[in-house]
């Protein structure tokens, strides 16, 4: 008779041969031989950033923070075709547009006596499309490389007044707020250049880059309460910073019966 030490012994590595099987069989499924990603692609992106401001945008707001997605057509010559849009937004800005209503402290007070948390933030939106290609680096994977894309769109930025929620100031209250709140918009341009990866197996796909946006704005706001003056004459905005994004490719024109994860 066996002994029960070697019956546990035997059950344990039978239960390790078990599981070694199934991992290898897992393995083989997640780990097999590359797929062509070859002809042309949808890219989806998800698209996030980081943005130092310069030229006259610099006098107003201080860094920034991007997100965003877009949408291309990337063809089997490497070149793309897309549109994008990103939504900008931070907390640095340089412009107290509020100081005529504080007192010597700092603070504002309202309608009831209180004192009102009201902060500054900075809110920008740019749409667009963009046209461009990648430069294959490898000859095993000719679809990554060098990505320089340039484009053109809507660009437009204003500071945001965030009221006390609590503490009511009527001078501040709906439509108020846009004779303090610098809305500017106007045509934009924007270039990138980074790296644009594409695996062969489709798992993992993204982009990272150096993004140069210049906006050619215009205030769009006829009377700023705190100046009591208009703002008039163009501006020269310009946002400089890193770009990086999820990619999600959809290949076009395989057999939509096979379906693969």
């Amino acid at each position: 008779m066996f002994n029960l030490k070697y019956m546990r012994s035997i059950l344990f590595f039978s239960f390790l041969l078990a599981f070694l099987q199934a991992d290898a069989q897992r393995n083989r499924y997640f780990f097999q031989e590359e797929r062509s990603n070859d002809g042309n692609v949808v890219l989806i992106n998800a698209l996030f950033g980081w943005h130092k401001p310069g030229g006259d945008l610099a006098d107003r707001f201080g860094v920034n923070s991007s997100t965003g997605g877009s949408v291309e057509f990337y063809t089997k010559n490497n070149l793309i075709v897309g549109a994008h849009s990103n939504f900008y937004f931070g907390a640095n800005v340089n412009t107290d547009v509020l100081a005529e209503l504080r007192n010597a402290e700092g603070m504002i007070f309202g309608d009831d006596g209180g004192i009102a948390e009201v902060r500054l933030r900075e809110r920008g939106l740019y749409v667009g499309g963009h046209i461009g290609k990648i430069f294959s680096l490898s000859e095993t994977n000719k679809r990554s490389g060098i990505r320089v894309t340039v484009g053109g769109g809507f660009f437009q930025h204003k500071i945001r007044i965030q009221d006390d929620p609590q503490v009511y100031v009527a001078t501040l209250s709906g439509d108020y707020k846009k004779g303090y709140d610098r809305m500017a918009n106007g045509y934009a341009l924007t270039e990138f250049i980074g790296y644009q990866y594409l695996s062969q197996n489709r798992r993992i796909n993204f982009l990272i880059g150096l993004e140069l946006t210049q906006g050619f704005t215009e205030s769009r706001r006829s009377f700023n309460f705190d100046t009591r003056d208009r703002e008039t004459g163009s501006r020269l905005d310009f946002l400089n910073g890193i770009r990086v994004g999820w990619t999600l490719p959809l290949y076009v024109g395989e057999n939509p019966d096979e379906i693969r994860y």
